[in-house]
């Protein structure tokens, strides 16, 4: 399969009409398809791991996760971070993001980083690791030269799983497996907590990322005693999903960022005159907060995680979007929720 798909792209070289079209076709019967490897995911979990049983966090077991920041005993606070559409894997992270993560652990020891789930599959599992499909998306993610370009094809298959996280038919099941996911991982990282006191869980997201993050918040509300914080970075959302179980979604966005201005006009759920929606609601009751970031674009090297000089200065994109992050005010000790959940 993998010789056929080298070959089938190698045909399209230079004929940029038939890689529209084809990317087209592709499209449409990903998004026939999409749901059904979410559905079959559900059938195939037990009611304990879909958290249909209380106390579901009692029986997680500890191993050694990728990123473990445990030099601090007083392990109170969580963050999660979830990439773009673009992304291949859990652990495939730009040297921006490493880098950002890394600072936040050492500025925040104690908060643990959690960065291995991967919110473009509800079994939390790589593209690599899907059987039949594998040879595509390795191709598209290691192609040099020009099959370097079928990396749209992975953006077209995650945008899909960023449309299933907002539908409202086939949304519940998926977000629901990505907070399961997001459990385990943070237990994997460090042993949950089971103080009276709430957890800090901060969710980290950029592109597609915040909508999965948004859609698993109201499941983590469920299961976890914590105060749940969105930081979007460039993020793109509906405004249905997620803000009436987070105590505040902050929005980061960049002067020359137009990608994240899409969701604002594709979703009627965002628009000022829809009242009702969570995400108005939010909004009117100061749960909802922009911050200009810069001058960042939505990507690249000067993007929100580049490492690109600003300007003439010696200060990075990725400096940039740390040092607004890390002024928000969500870094003091948890307190209770003030809103209805």
């Amino acid at each position: 399969m993998l010789k056929f798909i080298q070959w089938l792209l190698l045909r399209l070289r230079g004929e940029t009409l038939k890689l529209l079209i084809l990317a087209g076709v592709l499209l449409l019967i990903w998004g026939t398809l999409a749901p059904v490897g979410t559905l079959v995911w559900w059938l195939s979990q037990s009611a304990e791991t879909l958290g249909l049983k209380k106390n579901q966090t009692k029986n997680l077991t500890s191993s050694n996760g990728s990123r473990t920041a445990t030099k601090s005993k007083n392990i109170n606070c969580y963050i999660i971070f979830l990439p773009g559409v673009g992304d291949f894997s859990a652990n495939e992270l730009t040297p921006g993001e490493e880098f950002f993560l890394n600072r936040l652990m050492q500025l925040h020891p104690n908060c643990v980083v959690v960065s291995d789930v991967f919110p473009y599959s509800a079994a939390n599992e790589s593209l690599g690791g899907q059987r039949f499909l594998a040879p595509l998306w390795r191709v598209a993610e290691n192609g040099d030269g020009w099959l370097k370009n079928a990396d749209i094809l992975i953006k077209i298959r995650n945008l899909w799983r960023f449309a299933i996280s907002a539908d409202e038919r086939y949304g519940p099941i998926y977000n629901q497996g990505i907070a399961s996911a997001m459990v385990e991982r943070m237990n994997a990282a460090h042993p949950i907590p089971t103080s009276e006191s709430p957890l800090k869980v901060i969710l980290i997201g950029t592109s597609g990322g915040v909508q999965v993050a948004l859609g698993a918040a109201s499941y983590l509300d469920e299961w976890l005693n914590a105060d749940l914080i969105v930081v979007s970075v460039g993020g793109d959302f509906d405004g249905n999903t997620g803000f009436n179980a987070v105590n505040h979604t902050y929005h980061l966005q960049g002067r020359r960022d137009w990608v994240e201005d899409i969701s604002r006009f594709v979703f009627a759920s965002r628009w000022r005159w829809t009242l009702g929606s969570s995400f108005n609601q939010a909004r009117y009751s100061g749960r909802y907060t922009v911050i200009v970031s810069g001058p960042h674009t939505h990507d690249g090297a000067e993007g929100y995680f580049g490492q690109a000089f600003v300007g003439e200065s010696k200060t990075t994109y990725v400096d940039l979007t740390l040092q607004k992050v890390n002024q928000l005010p969500i870094w003091s000790e948890p307190k209770s929720s003030t809103i209805d959940k």
